[in-house]
């Protein structure tokens, strides 16, 4: 048996040989040696809607006891919220906050965030930050990592500032603005 699954191991890797070929690496953006890290610094607004008929945040999973909860531990939600240039939702779309968050606290309202801003406007067209942290979400300034990212910003690090301009208690839709800084 352990003759025939190597076999088959190495069928395997014969197989796929041609197809990791396919995709040359050297016309890929690449940083030299001794390419300075640049710091960005970007500022945009998140609008998470999660009410009305088109929603930009969706619950898809909770526990039984969620309903229950003063803070709804438990609410998984994905997203995919607009990001603009400025606070008004009809300001000029420069990508999408595509991931998810979760309420992570049983005596406390904070967010479990893995979030990935898309960036689709100017020079960061096509590149994105990742975001991976805690966000305690009733505290009026809240900061988060940066733990990666694509394009220009290619093996990124840094934080995230946010500071909720607007929220609606009724309906938990918000505007919340960010300001990232990030290394690559």
């Amino acid at each position: 048996m352990a003759k025939l699954c190597l076999v088959f191991f190495i069928i395997s890797l014969v197989i796929a040989m041609p197809w990791t070929q396919a995709f040359p690496l050297d016309n890929w953006p690449q940083r030299h040696k001794d390419q300075k890290e640049t710091v960005t610094n970007l500022q945009f607004y998140f609008h998470d809607t999660v009410s009305g008929k088109n929603p930009s945040a969706i619950k898809v999973a909770q526990s039984a006891d969620t309903e229950k909860s003063p803070t709804l531990f438990g609410a998984i939600m994905m997203a995919d919220d607009p990001l603009t240039q400025g606070p008004d939702p009809n300001s000029k779309l420069v990508g999408r906050a595509q991931g998810l968050y979760g309420s992570a606290g049983q005596s406390e309202v904070c967010l479990i965030m893995a979030m990935n801003f898309a960036f689709i406007d100017g020079i960061y067209n096509g590149s994105s930050i990742s975001l991976l942290g805690k966000n305690s979400a009733m505290s009026p300034v809240r900061e988060m990592p940066i733990v990666g990212g694509t394009g220009l910003f290619r093996l990124a690090r840094g934080y995230a500032i946010a500071k909720t301009l607007w929220f609606d208690i009724t309906t938990g839709d918000a505007i919340v603005g960010y300001n990232v800084t990030v290394v690559h």
